[in-house]
């Protein structure tokens, strides 16, 4: 390491936040930036440990160590190279991930760890303004062809990692613009969509080819589908939201989460979409239902939006707030986590069950709940009544949605209802094959990415006999 004593000298610092009173009126990034010379000071206290377990707890075994030595002794070329070896676009990542990795991080025992998801993030933004990061065009041309069905993180990585293997891949996409849940499910506030723009410029100039607005059961007849293709990778993604069966649920002004951020996402993104009076949270009570990101991500919308106030509830008990015995270094611990979004003005409330929805007015007006015990029984006596006139369901996803090309095609799903896969991401069906969400079930962007990156290598494998893909 360039500073064995790195980590002593120097304390974790983070760039920070834009003032929630100007980050309110726009939907621009929150997340500030360090200074060059600021990230390479944070890349010295990465201690050489040994055994770094921050490898293991990234899912795309991230060379961590090796990297922020790199960016600490000035070599950012170089250290963008290898960030790359093992994800494709750490851009996203070091926007929207959880940093597995930091509660990982051997410094976190009896220290605040290293400044991973920064370091990765300002690392890759270097390397698009230094003009560090270039199409790669494949000489070899295999003169196989290859469908990949859905353009979100485990899709893009597919599909780029199987271009530069010299295949003739297309990615096929049902909504306007790539992206998927990146692009129409992530406010602009954690990820600017230009981000996204600028990777998938890249990826068409490396000799991708994308049809959006293409609905593969649909718009194209899945037994042509397939004949016209050696492989076909799906990666849907898991869109079939949990939802909530109780009384008055048919009201309006009651709203799916995706529905909510894909409408607010597109107004935003001025994709003219028509306004909507009822989804929109302008002056309005929202409570959001459900209390994990999806449901952060709801209520910074609301309130950009101009809320009267937003509460987000969750049937579940609050988390401690430090690690406690039953979680210890390096398990990733379930502990609270305040987003961005709650600072900026979002009520949380704990062990809150929904029992039914009020009318007001022929619309949803109140929400009658009531506090459970850590067995998610009811506390009897403890019935109350929220002020609503919007309410977004925010309680995660359940499995891909069944409906046209999983079913078109016959797959065989799991007991979860997502696509089954064996060990090499191959479907019940022959030369189909599924990675992320679509046979994972609801996960992570690192997840996402890592398996678009795992099928692609194997649908090579498949391809050819075999692969020199990482």
């Amino acid at each position: 390491m360039g500073d064995a004593k790195g980590f002593l000298k120097t304390k974790r610092k983070m760039a920070g936040y834009r003032p929630v009173q100007e980050r309110l009126m726009d939907f621009k990034e929150v997340e500030l930036r360090l200074s060059e010379e600021e990230v390479r000071e944070q890349g010295s206290r990465c201690m050489d440990c040994g055994v770094p377990f921050c490898h293991d707890a990234c899912p795309m075994g991230n060379v961590i160590p090796d990297w922020n030595d790199m960016i600490f002794r000035g070599r950012w070329k170089e250290a963008l190279a290898v960030l790359h070896s093992t994800n494709n676009f750490p851009e996203f990542t070091g926007r929207v991930c959880p940093a597995l990795c930091e509660y990982a991080c051997t410094l976190g025992i009896n220290d605040d760890p290293v400044t991973v998801r920064q370091n990765e993030v300002s690392l890759v933004e270097w390397g698009f303004q230094a003009g560090a990061i270039r199409p790669f065009i494949s000489r070899r041309k295999t003169g196989k062809r290859v469908a990949v069905v859905g353009s979100g993180p485990a899709g893009m990585a597919c599909a780029q990692q199987l271009t530069r293997a010299g295949h003739e891949v297309t990615l096929f996409e049902a909504d306007e613009k790539c992206g998927g849940i990146l692009r129409y499910g992530i406010p602009d506030f954690k990820l600017e969509k230009s981000v996204i723009d600028r990777r998938i410029r890249q990826m068409t100039e490396e000799g991708l080819r994308i049809r959006t607005g293409v609905r593969v059961g649909k718009d194209l007849v899945s037994q042509e589908f397939l004949e016209n293709f050696d492989a076909v990778c799906l990666t849907m993604g898991a869109r079939q939201a949990r939802d909530l069966s109780v009384e008055g649920r048919a009201l309006p002004g009651i709203y799916q989460a995706m529905d909510y951020l894909v409408w607010a996402n597109r107004a935003v993104e001025g994709a003219g979409v028509p306004p909507d009076p009822g989804m929109t949270a302008q002056g309005k009570d929202v409570v959001v239902i459900g209390g994990g990101d999806t449901g952060a991500d709801c209520a910074g919308t609301a309130n950009r939006q101009g809320a009267r106030s937003v509460t987000q509830i969750e049937l579940l008990p609050q988390p401690p707030e430090c690690r406690t015995k039953d979680m210890p270094w390096p398990a990733y611990p379930k502990i609270l986590k305040i987003s961005t979004s709650h600072e900026e003005g979002a009520r949380r409330l704990w062990s809150i069950a929904t029992k039914k929805f009020i009318s007001e007015d022929g619309r949803v007006g109140k929400l009658h709940c009531v506090t459970v015990d850590d067995r998610l029984n009811e506390v009897v006596g403890t019935d109350f009544e929220l002020k609503a006139q919007l309410v977004i369901l925010a309680m995660g996803f359940v499995h891909p949605v069944h409906e046209g090309l999983v079913k078109d095609m016959g797959l065989q799903l799991t007991s979860r209802g997502n696509i089954s896969v064996d060990k090499n991401f191959m479907t019940s069906l022959p030369k189909v094959f599924a990675a992320g969400d679509a046979s994972r079930g609801a996960s992570l962007v690192v997840w996402a990415i890592y398996e678009g990156r795992a099928a692609a290598r194997e649908i090579d494998r498949f391809l050819m006999g075999a692969t020199n893909l990482p």
